[in-house]
């Protein structure tokens, strides 16, 4: 049984009150053995205060990126050993605005995954398709390219070492989020594609959906056999939304999704 994952990425958003106030909020929410997993990710900023407010509590919290060098003159980047020492314990990686807005390929995105695994720091790798290219029914080939980049040389050996997240660029803070049934579709590629290269372990390791997850659809996605949590960007904002996402995982678990 793979544990459910409902993780909120806050982007660049919230001043420092406002941080506080969010990580205060799901506080209320969450309990040391929960039947779910729960993380956050707020601005690099805002990292050790949001992880004090959450200390104790089985909230993850992690960064929204980081370099693949342990440092160095790298003006505006962070370390792995940076988002360690202020509390964090996990990173997201590859997501499609590092890919897509700043331009990451996948041998930079692939150096800083290694790094993040290196050091005991649980990456959250991101792929997924644009419009143009699911529309081209190049979906598989662009989740095959970005795997094997991101991927290539690294060993996975167990299923804390790293989580998987599909998003859909299309779908990523337009509203429009993939169908459960385009949900499940890539989620199941993406675990074959898993199993041909780490055997078994591809069956616990956790693939999350991302794209415009709010309320209002998280149950019918997270029903999904493949879909093993979810990475929320704007429904993660607010306190309100977010724990009802998180309400209804745990109801999910609780009624044995699997």
């Amino acid at each position: 049984m793979r544990k459910l994952l409902i993780a909120g990425n806050w982007k660049m958003y919230k001043d420092r009150g406002e941080a506080i106030a969010l990580a205060e909020g799901i506080l209320e929410c969450s309990s040391v053995g929960d039947s779910i997993d729960i993380a956050v990710f707020p601005p690099a900023v805002f990292i050790k205060e949001v992880a004090d407010i959450l200390r104790g509590s089985g909230v993850a919290v992690g960064a929204q990126n980081m370099h693949a060098e342990e440092e160095g003159a790298f003006t505006g980047e962070i370390s792995s050993k940076m988002v360690l020492t202020t509390g964090g314990i996990m990173v997201i990686l590859g997501h499609s605005e590092r890919r897509n807005v700043f331009g990451e390929p996948n041998d930079f995105i692939r150096s800083k995954v290694k790094k993040a695994m290196t050091d005991n720091l649980m990456p959250v790798l991101c792929i997924g398709e644009k419009l143009e290219e699911r529309e081209a029914n190049r979906t598989e080939a662009v989740l095959n390219e970005q795997l094997d980049g991101s991927l290539r040389g690294i060993s996975v050996k167990d299923a804390d070492s790293i989580v998987l997240a599909y998003e859909p660029v299309w779908a990523i803070g337009t509203g429009v989020n993939a169908t459960p049934e385009q949900a499940q579709g890539a989620h199941a590629f993406i675990r074959s594609w898993l199993r041909e290269r780490y055997g078994d372990i591809a069956d616990k390791l956790r693939i999350l959906y991302g794209g415009s997850v709010k309320p209002a659809n998280a149950e019918v996605l997270l029903l999904q056999p493949d879909v093993d949590g979810a990475l929320i960007g704007g429904a993660s904002l607010k306190a309100e939304s977010f724990c009802e996402i998180i309400s209804i995982a745990k109801t999910i678990t609780n009624e044995a999704k699997w």
